[in-house]
């Protein structure tokens, strides 16, 4: 068994936060100890839980590559579901040793937003060899509202020109699989009759399959908000950068619903981003709905993740509660149970830092994923 001391102990969770510990582990965290009872010290520094990009496309849209080789986006149709992000991921992508090298061990990957449903979303881990190495879990089913899914009306399939015709195609397929689920109910249709796509709409709709939802205004949140009271759907808002309002976020934290926020530190290249201000995240830190931060790689560079948390840190947001929007925060609202948090049974995935990291002197000295030493200074 190894132990790193922790000269301070962040753990992932928002008031969680220890001095001068030790994390003995081996592929799993044993148990956070006063002394070290025997084990091998390979470390000594601050120590964080390993950070998580709660929304990225990094293996997609890869490093190094011409813009045409992209596969963030399937041009096929508007609304496909059975599209699966990690089939598109190319582990050799140059952006996955980087993000090693800052700390970011865990990728929640997921088809772009220039469709209504953009398929499978998944976890994965960004030092695997391969993909099978790589994956972690499924999470849920990318969709898009606003902007991004009318701009595509030159791509093949039904494409929408207009945000309500994009919300009118979503519609039709909910209400398809409502009138399925009951015919199933009722016996005058068999499981096996129910086509693939239809079947995934009616998990979304007993809530098996969350919506990631692509979403920048205020407004489209709102329809958004609408959708889920008509039919009931588990939906996680993703982005939210054109909301520049406090009341906004209060609806959201009203209704329980969480948000994968951000980029923030990116160039506002479209019109629902016309509001996009990095004050705004005043509003977001004082009403504080539950929620966490994704760089959106490549529009914002993956290794840079965690300095998005100096927003939050000027807002007045602690410590702990800052790195927990990167961590511990970020496993809960995607329903990772063994990442994200420093505490006994959870994956020995950890970053040993030289200083406190919100000093732009710092850096890992070491980076630990699930009990192996991956990268160190």
């Amino acid at each position: 068994m190894k132990a790193i001391k922790a000269r301070v102990l962040y753990d992932g969770t928002p008031d969680g936060v220890k001095k001068d510990v030790y994390v003995l582990f081996d592929e799993r965290i044993q148990r956070i100890s006063k002394d070290r009872q025997g084990a091998e010290v390979i470390a000594e520094g601050i120590v964080t839980p390993a950070f998580i990009d709660s929304h990225c496309h990094i293996g997609m849209a890869r490093s190094g590559e011409p813009y045409y080789e992209d596969e963030t986006n399937e041009q096929m149709n508007a609304i496909y579901p059975l599209v699966d992000a990690i089939h598109s991921v190319y582990m050799d992508d140059p952006a996955f040793r980087e993000s090693v090298e800052h700390g970011v061990l865990y990728s929640h990957v997921m088809p772009g937003s220039g469709n209504i449903i953009g398929g499978k979303t998944a976890v994965i881990r960004n030092f695997g060899r391969d993909i099978e190495e790589a994956y972690v879990q499924h999470i849920g089913i990318k969709a898009a509202l606003g902007y991004n899914p009318r701009s595509t009306t030159e791509w093949k399939g039904t494409r929408p020109s207009t945000r309500m015709g994009a919300v009118a195609l979503l519609r039709e397929q909910l209400i398809k699989a409502q009138k399925m689920k009951t015919l199933v109910k009722k016996k005058k249709k068999m499981k096996e009759e129910v086509e693939p796509l239809t079947e995934i709409f009616m998990d979304i709709l007993d809530q098996k399959m969350p919506l990631m939802v692509h979403v920048h205004k205020e407004d489209d949140i709102m329809v958004l908000m609408q959708l889920i009271d008509e039919f009931g759907i588990k939906a996680v808002i993703n982005h939210g950068g054109d909301v520049h309002s406090r009341e906004l976020w209060e609806k959201v934290k009203k209704r329980g619903l969480d948000v994968i926020y951000g980029p923030i530190d990116a160039f506002s290249y479209k019109v629902e981003l016309k509001h996009e201000y990095w004050g705004n995240v005043k509003y977001l830190a004082e009403v504080h709905p539950r929620f966490s931060i994704m760089s959106d790689h490549p529009f914002a560079l993956q290794r840079n993740l965690h300095l998005q948390l100096r927003y939050f840190r000027r807002f007045g947001m602690s410590r702990p509660e800052s790195i927990s929007l990167i961590t511990g925060t970020a496993a809960d609202i995607l329903g990772l149970k063994n990442i994200g948090k420093i505490r006994k049974g959870a994956l020995a995935s950890l970053l040993v830092w030289n200083d406190e990291i919100f000093s732009l002197e710092s850096y890992p000295t070491m980076v630990i994923g699930e009990g192996k030493v991956l990268y160190e200074t």
